[in-house]
């Protein structure tokens, strides 16, 4: 039976940044994750993408992997929301925001390579994979756990498992964890899609009666698409020939980049708002989608994901460097407190989003629109609107702020 100071249960984005955040710092780690490692795979036309916050880039900046990220992130520039068949209309410039990008559109791939490297190469790092968890138990000052890895169970014990494991997490489950969750009745079509002119730099978000469409630039002229449609309208938009199915996209969004000539395979996912009511729990953390799922609206919950790691590698290296438990009651209530008031309000924000831009009401789709103008008329408004969706509001972690957890004060509190 071995002891380690933390398991992470999903080595996916989330769960591996929360790895590289913690390597070198003195502790055992371990991570399990259910899915085998690939060979590299080469860059496709449709592959999956990630709108990344500026503020994750300072985080990954932070954690030492940005560089190997960098080459392949298109930046985002301006930010283009409009409210379909009505006159509201904002841009949100890097003037707004005073930073290098406003975010950028980053593939998952590589973000997923540059951290299976690093944790390759981390010497503190057990990855346990393929493997996955059978149970977990808390024993006084550990958690006892029950791995299945190549048909062997193995029972490592830990002061302290976080949860990292997707929005339908096992250790959710097998925790009974009460969860808020809301069905929004609809799906997002996810596909790529090539305009004859598209504009570098420019992401769109053009809200509809049937949930918001936005259009993220990718490297070589492509855009990532994120359509929202309601759930019985996602069958036949699957269904569609790639003609057809531009004709009803370009219906959608409109002629900004002109006519859209190459068009990618369809996926659709339902959307759905979940929100745990306590993710932190004696010696165990949910973070990411385990403890969050939100609606793609404004591309939130990754980054809202990256920012829990932040918090939770300060909360346990300050427990650590203080000569406390990395898993005891009062690291975990630092990062409770810390962590809630982001979680709630970037969830309600992005439900608000979702449920009132889709409403067709008058009244409120006049309220709404007058909004957008103002927006798009007060400089004030829009850089506290960018600094939001930026990640760089309100109290922000070390790692969140360019600086490393290797000067963390063990005398302050988690906001340094």
């Amino acid at each position: 039976m071995r002891d380690y100071d933390l398991v992470i249960i999903g080595g996916g984005l989330v769960g591996g940044s929360l790895a590289c955040a913690l390597s070198g710092q003195g502790l055992r780690i371990a991570v399990v994750e259910a899915v085998a490692a690939t060979a590299e795979r080469q860059p496709s036309y449709d592959e999956r993408v990630i709108a990344l916050s500026w503020g994750s880039r300072v985080i990954f900046e932070s954690i030492g992997l940005w560089s190997a990220i960098a080459p392949e992130a298109e930046p985002i520039l301006q930010v283009h929301v409009s409210d379909l068949g009505h006159f509201g209309l904002a841009r949100i410039d890097l003037e707004d925001a005073g930073v290098a990008a406003l975010g950028y559109v980053t593939p998952a791939r590589v973000m997923g390579m540059a951290i299976r490297a690093a944790l390759a190469a981390a010497p503190d790092v057990d990855l346990l994979c393929p493997a996955r968890i059978i149970g977990h138990r808390v024993a006084g000052e550990r958690v006892e756990l029950e791995i299945m890895r190549e048909g062997e169970c193995l029972r490592p014990r830990t002061a302290l498992l976080v949860a990292a494991d997707g929005g339908d997490s096992p250790v959710r489950q097998q925790l009974g964890c009460e969860i808020h969750e809301v069905s929004y009745g609809q799906d997002a079509i996810i596909t790529t899609v090539t305009p004859r002119h598209p504009r570098v730099g420019v992401a769109y978000e053009r809200f509809t009666d049937t949930g918001p469409l936005a259009l993220l630039p990718m490297t070589e002229g492509r855009y990532s698409v994120v359509w929202t449609c309601r759930s019985e309208q996602a069958p036949e938009l699957l269904m569609r020939s790639d003609e057809a199915f531009l004709e009803r996209l370009q219906a959608r969004f409109g002629y900004r980049l002109g006519h859209f000539q190459q068009v990618a395979p369809r996926q659709a996912y339902p959307l759905r708002l979940v929100l745990t009511r306590n993710p932190v729990r004696s010696r165990v953390v949910l973070i990411g989608n385990a403890a969050h799922t939100l609606h793609p609206v404004a591309g939130q919950g990754f980054n809202l994901g990256l920012r829990d790691v932040a918090a939770l590698a300060e909360s346990v290296v300050q427990a650590v460097r203080a000569g406390a438990d990395p898993g005891g009651p009062a690291a975990l209530a630092d990062y409770r407190a810390w962590r809630g008031t982001d979680q709630e309000r970037t969830a309600r924000l992005t439900d608000l989003l979702a449920r009132g831009f889709a409403n067709p009401w008058p009244p409120l789709a006049l309220a709404r629109d007058l909004a957008l103008l103002g927006l798009d008329l007060l400089p004030p408004a829009r850089r506290r609107l960018a600094r939001r969706f930026m990640g760089i509001d309100g109290r922000l972690p070390r790692l969140a702020r360019g600086l490393t957890l290797e000067r963390v004060d063990v005398t302050s509190s988690p906001s340094g």
